[in-house]
């Protein structure tokens, strides 16, 4: 589950992009004048298009609250993501600029495709921040051609929350949980039900995210190195997530849900004793007041692969600035706060709730905090750390269209069809889906 959002298909995405750019001619700046940087009065108002009230516009609210240069003010434009994605998509197709906005805020798994599609519309930022400040899987995903054009935002880096009540009914202590591979985490998983009657997690073929958080541990996507090219058939971390899954579902170690809310009643109701997801899942883990002192945060379990390591990611977004009028202060901005403010990202992490990417800010007091409702755990400062650990991946352009069709082959593999027969139609389907 991605905090209960559906996404669209990123190929719907590019043949409206490609459809559009043909009727235009293919030149996407040709204006460069831009109505979303307004003035009045000696004040010049830079526009940001961005999703959600309570994080993402909460955060930049609190940006533009600290920064501290006259004349500059943000109009900030609340939007879902899937409309944020579509405007885009088709203003910078249609090579129009004066409708864009000054900052937009574009999730990871979707930043490769606007950067490589409308190539010299995004303003390099590497000038306004150091890359290096932020943890390294982020700018894998903000960057192309080893030019930097995102300043990397907040973090999905995933995390493995357990019930210790449970793990203690079955004999089972925080130290079994930590650091261990999936077939580990299986084999407790069975002792606990075996002992307790407790499930391991919940489980919904439908979604991609699961997937995306184990398959990320072994440092390699659905795609080849090229972000195009799909990576099913012959791809043995995906089989071996395929056959994980499998022992899930066969022992009856889960339940199945099918929506967020039935996904999140299953742990806020103890129905399930682990939930292995984004961080971003703590909130809601914690709507549980009578759990409080039950929960701890572990590192997510990686494949039993040799190359696999136990830090994985779920989610996150990062600004991008059009290379349009007002790009400079528009850097600026970013640069000044999100790209470097320790003290913003300690407000930031105690007011809004959002962690951040910013590595200096890691040691600042705000991530030192002792979180009561998990046994005194400093959870910030854990999953901060693991995220430096976090394979680099190349996201590519089809994230979401591939994890529909994965979706469809977990579905017949545990209907009982032969894993490589699975695995090879799905490689055909994306192939010719997605035109390679």
């Amino acid at each position: 589950m991605f905090r209960g959002k559906k996404f669209f298909s990123m190929l719907a995405i590019f043949i409206i992009a490609l459809v559009v750019l043909v009727a235009c001619g293919g030149d996407s700046n040709e204006n460069s004048g831009n109505d979303s940087v307004g003035s009045g009065e000696g004040v010049t108002q830079l526009t940001v298009w961005a999703w959600d009230p309570l994080f993402n516009i909460a955060a930049l609210e609190l940006a533009e609250s600290i920064w501290d240069e006259d004349g500059i003010v943000l109009n900030i434009m609340e939007s879902s993501q899937e409309d944020i994605v579509q405007r885009l998509t088709t203003q910078l197709a249609s090579g129009v600029t004066t409708e864009l906005p000054n900052i937009v805020l574009i999730e990871d798994y979707r930043a490769a495709g606007f950067l490589q599609s409308f190539p010299g519309m995004f303003y390099p930022v590497e000038s306004y921040i150091n890359p290096a400040d932020f943890v390294p899987y982020k700018n894998e995903a903000t960057s192309l051609n080893g030019t930097q054009y995102g300043v990397p935002f907040d973090t999905g880096v995933a995390g493995l929350y357990v019930r210790t009540d449970y793990l203690e009914a079955a004999g089972f202590t925080i130290d079994d949980v930590t650091d261990v591979d999936w077939d580990q985490l299986i084999d407790i998983a069975a002792s606990v039900f075996a002992t307790t009657g407790r499930h391991f997690i919940t489980f919904d073929p439908s979604d991609s995210g699961f997937k995306r958080i184990m398959l990320q541990t072994a440092g390699v996507w659905f795609t080849e190195d090229d972000g195009l090219t799909p990576f099913i058939a012959g791809n043995t971390y995906i089989e071996t997530i395929f056959l994980l899954l499998e022992r899930i579902n066969n022992e009856g170690l889960s339940i199945p849900v099918t929506d967020w809310g039935a996904f999140i009643s299953a742990f806020n109701n103890g129905e399930v004793w682990a939930v292995p997801s984004g961080n971003w899942i703590t909130p809601s883990i914690m709507a549980a007041d009578d759990q409080a002192g039950n929960w701890a945060v572990v590192p997510i379990p990686r494949l039993p692969h040799a190359t696999s390591v136990n830090a994985s990611n779920l989610g996150g977004s990062s600004w991008y600035v059009l290379n349009i009028d007002g790009r400079e202060e528009a850097a600026q901005f970013l640069g000044e706060t999100f790209g470097s403010n320790v003290d913003f990202y300690q407000t930031l992490l105690t007011d809004v709730g959002a962690m951040g990417t910013f590595i200096p800010a890691f040691d600042g007091e705000a991530f030192q905090t002792e979180v009561e409702f998990f046994g005194g755990q400093r959870i910030f400062y854990d999953l901060a750390n693991w995220a430096t650990e976090i394979p680099q991946v190349n996201f590519g352009l089809h994230t979401y269209a591939i994890g529909d069709i994965l979706a469809i082959a977990l579905q017949n593999f545990l209907g009982g069809q032969d894993l490589q027969s699975v695995l090879e139609a799905a490689q055909s389907q994306a192939q010719s889906q997605l035109n390679q």
